[in-house]
């Protein structure tokens, strides 16, 4: 048996939030394995389904963000899991959009929902880091997280979502770079659109460098003639 964690805030007001990409991971799991509905228990709702022959319990903890360890403690304890039986789903600002990495132990990385869960079980447990971009400057972080994942995102975020579902699998066989590149293959190729008027420079292309102009010969003073007589009267030259 090993236990699935999605990470998220309950209500309805959060449900599109970056900071809910690991509650949405847990659904699509659930719908594409066909996973009993969802029921209330550990302080969370969970579902209980079969990956590769393994019985999974995916639970979306009802705590808020930063308990989300009480909730994964209390169903670890009941099933007398390890902390290795425990696969958690989560926002990762320190990834980009579109990318997912897998690891297994580290630090919270000041992720409130996986420090609360390494206070209660340790850290020795699966992460799947789901990357929501870095709004660029601390300030920030707390609107962006909080914010919902705009329309233009929804192309890649439900590609993800689907592969994610579609090869958990490879988690319980234990095959995380092998999960990993599936996913990378599924949003492959569909990067954002280019803004109106913004061009792409090939990379021998230095149009904000300015080239110099070749240098033209300088021009022949004539020698005689009017002229060549004119030059040296102003210039004091002789003949």
């Amino acid at each position: 048996m090993l236990l699935f964690a999605g990470l998220g805030n309950p209500g309805a007001k959060y449900a599109n939030n970056r900071h809910n990409v690991g509650f949405m991971a847990a659904d699509a799991i659930a719908r594409r394995h066909s996973f009993s509905p969802w029921s209330k228990k550990f302080q969370g709702l969970i579902a209980e389904g079969t990956l590769g022959g393994e019985k999974i319990i995916l639970i979306k903890p009802q705590t808020f963000m930063n308990l989300s360890g009480q909730a994964v403690g209390e169903a670890l304890r009941f099933y007398k899991l390890a902390p290795s039986a425990l696969t958690v789903f989560y926002d990762e600002i320190d990834l980009a959009e579109r990318k997912l990495r897998v690891k297994t132990g580290g630090g919270s990385g000041g992720h409130n929902g996986i420090r609360s869960i390494d206070d209660h079980v340790g850290n020795a447990y699966r992460r799947v880091r789901i990357g929501i971009g870095h709004p660029g400057v601390k300030e920030l972080v707390h609107g962006h997280v909080l914010g919902d994942f705009a329309k233009a995102d929804r192309e890649w975020l439900d590609l993800m979502l689907d592969a994610i579902a579609a090869n958990a699998e490879m988690i319980v066989r234990g095959d995380e770079q092998g999960f990993m590149n599936k996913i990378s293959v599924a949003v492959q190729g569909k990067a954002a659109p280019e803004k109106a008027g913004q061009k792409q420079e090939g990379p021998k292309q230095q149009s904000h460098i300015r080239q110099a102009r070749p240098q033209q010969p300088a021009a022949k003073l004539p020698e005689t003639g009017p002229m060549a007589a004119m030059l040296k009267k102003l210039f004091g030259g002789k003949g």
